[in-house]
């Protein structure tokens, strides 16, 4: 089996996944060498039941598989996945290759480790965080990780999900650390590898559009935001919004994705409504040309 790369998503995200695996595969030298997938919550009927609870900070909550965010669990899914052999990278479906993931996925030295991710320690007031949004696995060392068994732990309330989240029911001394330029939170500079678009609110993608998630307040001013603003802004860097309407117009002219469906996906909300026009603007446009 080759060594794939594993993109979660759900409906609300899949125009994102999209674009994020035509990135990975048009942005390596060696893209035949490994394999792209996408991973669709709605292929995992035990995401999609309604009446199920999880434990979320201590406190028990509904699981909604409508919400933005439903396909998270499946970051722990690739080893089942690949049968438990074999090199894997999952990441979210809000990020994008700028530079060559074979590096991760053949040259990277993980140490013996079974996990490499990127600490981003004070993150969420924590310490000692640890951002699973990208991870590199070694899946022979991750047979606990067992999908279903997992996802009976979660539902049946015997894990928190945000300290399942921050890989807090995995040893330390099994997780080592990617440099940060392999999850690279908003940043696209020069050395970024994967562009991480992690701020909900500015997805360049669906600025203008309604807010489709739940809002969370942790002062006055997130309080007045959610009644004043309760659309999607616009990033505060356009080269991220060049960046990747650039590449979404590769895949309209290579006929990976048609006019037909961007209007659908416009109509549901699931893409901004100017994205013909925006296609239109950032055809040909080059970061490496921009920081050159």
């Amino acid at each position: 089996m080759k060594p794939a790369v594993f993109i979660q998503a759900n409906a609300r995200q899949m125009i994102g996944a999209r674009i994020s695996a035509y990135s990975y595969a048009r942005n390596s030298k060696r893209a035949d060498d490994f394999d792209v997938h996408i991973i669709d919550a709605a292929d995992f009927p035990r995401l999609m039941l309604t009446g199920q609870s999880v434990v979320r900070g201590g406190h028990i909550r509904a699981w909604d598989p409508d919400d933005l965010q439903s396909f998270t669990p499946l970051r722990f899914a690739p080893p089942t996945l690949m049968s438990f052999a074999g090199r894997a990278l999952v990441t979210d479906p809000d990020c994008f290759a700028v530079g060559d993931v074979a590096e991760l996925l053949f040259d990277h030295d993980m140490g013996g480790m079974a996990i490499a991710a990127v600490p981003r320690p004070g993150h969420n007031h924590d310490p000692d965080y640890i951002a699973s949004s990208v991870m590199l696995l070694d899946c022979a060392q991750l047979g606990h990780w067992d999908f279903e068994a997992l996802l009976d732990r979660l539902f049946a309330h015997g894990m928190d999900y945000v300290d399942w989240m921050q890989l807090k029911y995995e040893k330390r001394s099994t997780i080592a650390a990617l440099p940060p330029q392999w999850n690279s939170f908003d940043r696209l500079e020069p050395g970024t590898a994967i562009l991480h678009t992690t701020k909900r609110r500015t997805q360049p993608w669906k600025s203008g559009l309604p807010v489709d998630y739940t809002l969370r307040e942790s002062g006055p001013l997130d309080l007045l935001r959610r009644f004043v603003s309760r659309r999607y802004e616009r990033h505060p860097d356009q080269r991220q919004e060049a960046f990747i309407y650039a590449l979404l117009a590769e895949m309209v002219d290579g006929a990976m994705l048609t006019r037909d469906e961007l209007v659908s996906e416009m109509a549901a909300d699931h893409i901004r409504h100017d994205s013909l026009e925006l296609i239109e603007r950032y055809r040909g446009w080059s970061f490496i040309e921009q920081v050159a």
